[in-house]
């Protein structure tokens, strides 16, 4: 998950007890749970999905590596 929401221009802040907190140039602030390496539930995945609108990125990668 850090991984992605780096790509995607955020930045760690905070780590405190069990979550993550991050923040990008706008002022969105996203928190996801610490997991130590364990996968993390679909409801964060599905939140981060819809928050970065990463299926409106898809398709338009998607349109650009085909022109």
């Amino acid at each position: 998950m850090h991984y992605i929401l780096t790509a995607f221009g955020f930045e760690e802040k905070r780590s405190k007890g069990s979550h993550h907190s991050f923040r990008n140039a706008d002022g969105l602030k996203i928190t996801v749970p610490k997991k130590g390496g364990q996968k993390v539930k679909g409801v964060y995945v599905r939140q981060i999905v819809a928050l970065l609108k990463l299926e409106e990125w898809s398709d338009e990668s998607e349109d650009e590596s085909q022109a």
